[in-house]
């Protein structure tokens, strides 16, 4: 009888574990160029096409999709079409719990459970801090150096404060303006009370502060200083150098004020997304709206704005371009598929640039300020306005190395995150048999001067753009940019 009771006991105990999402939910296996084996890269990359058991490649569309135009309603990938998932990679999960600064509630894994008996997830949502040694690599070919998630919308608790000083920054008729906004936070303490919760936040959070962050930098004329160096002090108020220096030791990454975090990771759809869609899909199918407006609301958007949202949609739209770079990746020159890749990545550079030029009337016709062209001159004094689509591009082909001095390419990275540029100087190294076309002759030759020569243009259409924008009067882009 005791005996019955104790098994009675134990098989009565719910077992409340999560789900699993799989990668088909999250990976949108619609994308119409993909790679068919692994490269010898470093690091760990998941793969987005399969292999057949004799090795031999998984045949690829004759042409991508045309980026520039949203995707139809059927490349949702669906749970029951019975379709293996794409990519051999697992995704981390969609759902979390509700940490700090994040106004999200918590995820399914959560319910039903104690606290005391919910154990701590690795990316800290809710229980603390990421934990480097299990979060996943970094993987291109899933969705470009665009954020996993949706960024965060809105902070909540302490931090509403830091969301409502970057929004009063952004719109503030000048530098001494937006200068006053951060000293006036100062007195009030409210620098040092964020200063403590730093290490409460989880990453994603952590993300949209350093966004937020990153607003109140450039606005202010701080975009150039490094918030540890002594000289940096003497420039701009010292507790908020302390909140930007916290920041960037969370997210292992000190030169965040630039255009990646500043546009990727402050435009989100304005409907809330389902789950399986992933997030280049979604900047390229749904309405984006921005988290911090460089206009005031109510008011049109800005030229500033305009500019951040089309360097996001060009990281959307490039998806197929990461793809490719996997593609060519290790292979010889004298492949038989070396060609046929690099003749998809000259119709999605064109792809590309015919966007851009279409951004580009929406851009010129939109309102801009004076204090908005001084934070676009201070950004591109900096280097700053890289998109990381075209530094992927550039590793690909060999452009920038031709075109520029090696410190000045490394400058243009430092932008991005650690992994990030790890990818890029593996792609630098893999990719470095086939820029040997560039000292041949034949057909193959004259298709690897053709990628070369339609990325030149793509990032001179992109340099107009950004004049565009920083030009007093409208000017109108003209496709011989």
């Amino acid at each position: 009888m005791g005996d019955t009771a104790i098994t009675k006991t134990t098989t009565a105990e719910p077992v409340n574990a999560p789900e699993p999402v799989t990668t088909a939910e999250l990976v949108n296996t619609a994308g119409p160029v993909t790679t068919a084996e692994p490269m010898a890269t470093t690091g760990p990359m998941a793969t987005t096409g399969p292999v057949s058991a004799t090795g031999s490649r998984a045949p690829v569309p004759s042409h991508p999709s045309d980026p520039s135009r949203p995707s139809s309603a059927s490349a949702t990938p669906k749970a029951s079409s019975g379709a293996p998932p794409a990519a051999a990679e697992p995704a981390p999960s969609m759902g979390s719990g509700r940490a700090e600064g994040s106004a999200q509630p918590a995820g399914p894994e959560s319910k039903g459970q104690p606290a005391a008996a919910r154990p701590g997830r690795a990316d800290g949502e809710p229980d603390g801090p990421a934990d480097p040694a299990t979060t996943a690599p970094h993987d291109p070919c899933a969705h470009g150096f665009l954020p996993e998630r949706p960024p965060v919308r809105s902070l909540i608790g302490t931090w509403t404060r830091l969301d409502a000083m970057a929004r009063a920054a952004a719109i503030a008729p000048d530098r001494e303006a937006a200068v006053a906004l951060v000293e006036r936070a100062r007195r009030a303490d409210e620098l040092a009370a964020l200063r403590q919760r730093v290490s409460r936040l989880s990453l994603r959070n952590a993300e949209a502060a350093a966004m937020r962050i990153a607003v109140i930098a450039v606005s202010c004329g701080w975009c150039g200083l490094d918030p540890q160096a002594p000289a940096a002090r003497e420039v701009a108020d010292e507790a908020f150098l302390d909140l930007w220096a916290a920041i960037a030791h969370r997210i292992d990454h000190d030169q965040f004020v630039a255009l990646p975090t500043l546009a990727l990771h402050n435009w989100a759809p304005e409907r809330k997304p389902r789950r399986h869609i992933p997030i280049d899909q979604l900047a390229r199918t749904e309405a984006l709206v921005p988290i911090v407006r460089w206009a005031p609301e109510g008011q049109p958007l800005s030229r500033l704005d305009r500019l951040m949202l089309a360097a996001t949609r060009l990281e959307a739209h490039g998806i197929w371009l990461f793809r490719l770079a996997e593609t060519l990746a290790g292979r010889s020159p004298d492949d038989s598929s070396t060609p046929t890749a690099l003749r998809r990545l000259v119709r999605v550079q064109h792809a590309l640039r015919a966007q851009l030029l279409a951004e580009a009337a929406e851009l010129s016709a939109a309102p801009a300020t004076p204090q908005q062209r001084a934070v676009l001159g201070a950004l591109a004094g900096q280097g700053a306005l890289e998109p990381p689509v075209l530094q992927a591009a550039d590793a690909v082909l060999g452009i920038g190395a031709r075109r520029m001095r090696e410190g000045r390419r490394q400058m243009l990275r430092r932008h991005l995150p650690a992994q990030h540029r790890a990818w890029l100087s593996a792609m630098d190294r893999h990719c470095a048999p086939v820029r040997t076309l560039a000292h041949r002759g034949g057909p193959d030759a004259a298709v690897y001067r053709e990628a070369q020569e339609s990325l030149i243009a793509l990032r001179r259409t992109y340099t107009a753009l950004v004049q565009a924008a920083a030009r007093p009067t409208a000017a109108p882009l003209t496709k011989a940019a």
